[in-house]
């Protein structure tokens, strides 16, 4: 098991921010791991994350630090998911493409051209007996429904999970890509698709969260197959009405953005309160983002969260609730695998594959007639995850299948052992504490025994004492 990897960046201060507070700022800088916000009442806290960086650092040390681990992760078959999370205006969506996705500045360029270039490095250097293949997704989440940012007609797409791949979005549109300048033109083709709007703190705030998911496909030399995924996270910010000014449909856009990451607090918060390993509820179904990202919070993939914040002391207490929330963050653990396969069976279609229970389909066809097709499908993926039924799309290959099971029941296992440990060394402190209490014990009770036999002595020698004092004729002195 391994933590999230939490970071924090402070962008320079802006114009307005120059003319309310000059060049003043709430840090103060002690490392590179840790430094010191003084918040809105002029207290001073003290913050400690995996990297901090400051106005000064460049595009390319947060790409070293957060993303190339997770690239040659994924490169490996190894999920891994980057989140940007913070204040409206704060940096995050600088951070995550630049000035232009299509920009070529190679000081300004942002995360997302830099994952694309360092994805098609890492495969040239690879084992040359390997084939990959990159297949590239960008979504949307805006007003609680996933848009499909490569076609827009697909406007509400579900998200399902399937046993072998993990949650997967239905139906989004998939693009092959086989150099970084297709990929980047792609994606600037849907950024352009993407909801954005002007406030008084942004020219151009987002209005959803974006997602951006490579899948990284090797094939090697004896048939296996390993399937890595990239997801790239650029959260629309958090928002005070007062500061955004939004009204009319810009704030219901903003009351919808606050509680998706309100939603994600808690989910966090259920994660890193022993929920996750007392068997409580980890609430990922209260929102499509949390549901989304419902294995990189806890689940198979290997994560970093990059928290961007102001340094100007007008957004402090904005600042301040986003360095929290890293924090928090930082004691989620994941639990992240090699995806991997053997091509050995067939893939199963809807013709061969084994049928569904008929009871379970007489049920579903029964609720179809009374609900709406979203919420049948939200109870048949309910009846999958309990093993009521069986979905032939959702499984391609059963070996795989059960490789993947067993994986996530050894991980159950390590915890389960490292719990154990955890108590058996317990039970030694105990043990040994009483041992201790029990030779105290013992040893109170040896000298209870020596008094009681020097008080048996001492009374028969003056018993003897009285009767000789009787027999002559004395008082007794003893």
């Amino acid at each position: 098991m391994t933590n999230i990897t939490v970071c924090c960046r402070f962008r320079p201060l802006s114009s307005k921010e120059k003319k309310v507070n000059g060049d003043s700022v709430c840090i103060r800088s002690m490392d590179t791991e840790t430094f010191i916000l003084k918040d809105d009442k002029e207290e001073e806290c003290v913050f400690s994350y995996d990297r901090v960086f400051y106005e000064e650092s460049l595009q390319s040390d947060v790409y070293q630090f957060i993303a190339l681990p997770i690239i040659r992760g994924a490169v490996n078959g190894i999920n891994g998911t980057i989140i940007t999370y913070g204040q409206t205006g704060a940096g995050k969506t600088y951070s995550m493409e630049g000035p232009s996705i299509l920009g070529r500045d190679e000081l300004k360029k942002g995360l997302l051209p830099r994952v694309v270039e360092g994805l098609f490095e890492c495969i040239k250097s690879a084992d040359d007996s390997a084939k990959f293949t990159i297949k590239l997704s960008m979504v949307e989440i805006y007003m609680e429904k996933v848009r499909d940012l490569f076609d827009l007609s697909k406007d509400n797409i579900l998200i399902k999970e399937s046993k072998v791949q993990g949650i997967v979005l239905s139906g989004a549109t998939e693009i092959s890509i086989s150099e970084p300048m297709e990929a980047l033109q792609s994606l600037s083709n849907g950024i352009l698709n993407r909801a954005v709007g002007e406030t008084q703190m942004n020219m151009a705030s987002s209005r959803s969260h974006c997602i951006y998911i490579f899948t990284v496909q090797q094939a090697l030399a004896d048939k296996r197959t390993k399937t890595g995924k990239v997801i790239l996270v650029d959260l629309a910010g958090s928002e005070k009405v007062e500061k955004t000014g939004a009204e009319g449909n810009f704030l219901e856009e903003a009351k919808t953005i606050n509680k998706s990451l309100s939603a994600l607090g808690n989910v966090i918060n259920a994660l890193t309160c022993g929920a996750a390993t007392k068997g409580t509820h980890i609430p990922y179904r209260d929102s499509k983002l949390t549901r989304l990202l419902q294995d990189s919070l806890g689940g198979n993939s290997r994560t970093a969260l990059l928290c961007c914040c102001s340094p100007s002391p007008s957004n402090a207490a904005e600042t301040l609730s986003t360095l929290r929330f890293g924090l928090r963050a930082k004691h989620i653990k994941s639990s992240p695998v090699v995806n991997q396969s053997e091509d050995k069976l067939v893939k199963r279609n809807k013709t061969n594959a084994p049928p569904k229970d008929e009871s379970c389909e007489r049920i579903l066809d029964k609720l179809r007639e009374r609900m709406d097709d979203e919420d049948v499908e939200l109870l048949e993926e309910l009846f999958i995850l309990e093993g009521i039924i069986f979905d032939p799309n959702s499984v391609e290959d059963l070996e795989s299948a059960c490789e993947y099971d067993t994986l996530r029941t050894i991980c159950s296992l390590q915890q389960a052992l490292e719990e154990l440990v955890s108590t058996v060394e317990e039970l030694r402190r105990e043990n040994k504490a009483l041992k201790s209490r029990i030779a105290a014990a013992e040893m109170a009770n040896t000298v209870d025994k020596e008094i009681g036999g020097n008080r048996r002595v001492v009374g028969k020698i003056s018993d003897i004492v009285s009767c000789f004092a009787s027999w002559v004729g004395l008082s007794p002195f003893v």
